[in-house]
């Protein structure tokens, strides 16, 4: 039995050997001390004092295998609870927990808070002094009258023009960098939408935006619409044009200027139409990290971070200058 020595782990750090013979006389369990004892072997005294040493288990196995059963007590329980506590977070979480944890619930209801809000105040506080003019302005724009003689607002002009391209440049930094692998709500609806409502109908994607984006297949680049999106070509186009239409803004006089301050005040089409400029505008900065982000470009690119903040050119440029999908997607195989 002794030439059989046992040797059990269980995670204390050093512990002085047990005897594993019963006391002679019973203890209460009210009254036991449960502080170690250090019992002596039968053979010698100096070797029950070796347990004091550092433990080293190859001597330490040595030198009890013929002098009885040793015990490193290394007690799992408190390892055992920490296990416990991490699952029960990744399945309250709902798996592992990667999605979940960075999800910003305080952002997505301060979020909603301000569509709630936005909506409320153009449906009902905007200001509407010249609802005839305002259906005058809007079939002009749309060049469904003829040529009358009125002469449009240049900046007016200018912000209409504008408004049809900022839905282009969401579109090519949104998709795919955009869409989200924890969420099934698809983003393409909302870009279509905002053609039309601007950011009143992007903002409630923002609200349910769960990153990170899925993976991007390389055959996945090669179709529609991805291939038109992250070409430089449509990406030059739309900065260039950007870009003529501000430098046809920024030329108009000190008067048309007012003028369109006028109508800011007075009208509710360009008032609504105003306010949709500055919201896209505003979010445009965190869409441009994201992107850059998505594509390992965050190094070399955080000097364009800044610039995102100029209103539509700054994302129009980082478009232009971002590197492609094709470095950094992944082939079909690799990403089942």
């Amino acid at each position: 039995m002794l030439s059989k020595a046992n040797l059990i782990s269980c995670n204390f750090s050093t512990s002085p050997s047990i005897s594993l013979s019963k006391p002679k006389s019973k203890i209460p369990l009210r009254t036991y001390n449960p502080q170690l004892r250090i019992l002596p072997f039968k053979s010698t005294v100096a070797a029950s004092f070796t347990v004091f040493k550092p433990l080293d288990v190859k001597t330490s196995l040595s030198s009890f295998q013929s002098k009885g059963r040793f015990f490193i007590c290394h007690s799992s329980l408190n390892r055992q609870d920490l296990e416990d506590t991490e699952l029960k977070k990744e399945s309250e979480l709902g798996g592992n927990g990667i999605g979940e944890e960075g999800r910003d619930w305080t952002t997505s209801i301060l979020l909603f808070i301000l569509w709630g809000g936005l909506i409320y105040y153009v449906s009902f506080l905007a200001p509407n002094q010249t609802p005839t003019l305002d259906m005058y302005f809007l079939k002009k724009l749309l060049n469904l009258t003829g040529d009358d003689g009125f002469r449009m607002n240049e900046v007016i002009v200018s912000l209409w023009y504008l408004m049809g391209l900022w839905p282009l440049v969401y579109s090519m930094m949104l998709l795919p960098t955009g869409r989200s692998s924890e969420s099934k709500i698809p983003v393409w609806p909302f870009l279509v939408l905002s053609c039309f409502g601007g950011a009143y109908a992007l903002l409630p994607y923002f609200v349910l935006w769960k990153p990170p984006p899925p993976p991007v297949e390389e055959s996945e680049l090669r179709t529609l619409p991805l291939n038109v999106l992250d070409s430089k070509v449509t990406a030059g186009i739309s900065l260039a044009a950007g870009l003529a239409i501000i430098i046809y803004a920024g030329l108009a006089g000190g008067a048309v200027w007012k003028e369109f301050y006028q109508y800011f005040r007075g009208s509710k089409f360009i008032h609504i139409m105003s306010i949709d400029f500055i919201l896209l505008s505003s979010f445009a900065p965190f869409w441009v990290y994201n992107d850059m982000t998505a594509r390992k470009w965050a190094d070399k690119g955080s000097w364009l971070l800044p610039l995102s903040l100029v209103p539509f050119l700054g994302p129009a440029l980082y478009v232009l200058l971002r590197p492609s999908l094709s470095e950094t997607a992944s082939p079909a195989a690799e990403a089942e």
